[in-house]
């Protein structure tokens, strides 16, 4: 993922602190303090993902660049509850709650679909007030191609599903992801 590479110890610490956030929300407890030191003090955008069994239970996301700890404790603590479309964690769920980070790289405009590699990029559909984003693993978790791909994220944006052929602005961005 461009210049920056978490090493496992990195990931797991990132990882504990997610859990830490997300179960301290779910019980109504103050929120971990953001540690601090190397990758951790680094300016980039996330994604928490949260899974019940397997099951997609919640996703959250940041484009602009922050303090990544913050981030993560940030994204960790509202995915539980802030997601519209699930209702809150309950604390006899935790045991089953998977956690994902997606770490993102800046995202920067594309001129041609063809620069849109599939397991590789994620994408965001621009159009008007509209902005939709689907991270880069979603079409190789759901089998789909490119333009499967420029569709979905269209529908998610609230455009119409071909608008990525009607003057629409794409952007692409990278993400290393992991899970506990």
């Amino acid at each position: 993922m461009g210049d920056v590479t978490f090493s496992s110890d990195e990931r797991a610490r990132l990882l504990a602190l997610a859990r830490q956030a997300l179960e301290a929300r779910v019980h109504r407890q103050p929120l971990p303090d953001p540690p601090a030191g190397g990758i951790l003090d680094l300016a980039l955008g996330a994604f928490v993902t949260i899974h019940r069994n397997g099951v997609l239970r919640g996703c959250l996301g940041r484009l602009e660049p922050q303090r990544l700890s913050e981030t993560v404790v940030h994204l960790a603590a509202v995915v539980s509850d802030s997601d519209p479309r699930f209702e809150p964690v309950g604390p006899e769920e935790l045991d089953e709650i998977d956690l994902e980070i997606s770490v993102l790289t800046p995202e920067r405009e594309i001129e041609s679909v063809d620069d849109i590699e599939i397991g590789r990029h994620g994408l965001i559909v621009e159009q008007g007030h509209r902005r939709g984003l689907l991270l880069p693993q979603v079409p190789v978790e759901h089998r789909g191609d490119r333009t499967t791909f420029l569709e979905h994220t269209c529908l998610k944006a609230g455009l119409p599903r071909d608008a990525w052929q009607h003057g629409a602005r794409l952007l692409v961005f990278e993400a290393e992801v992991f899970g506990d």
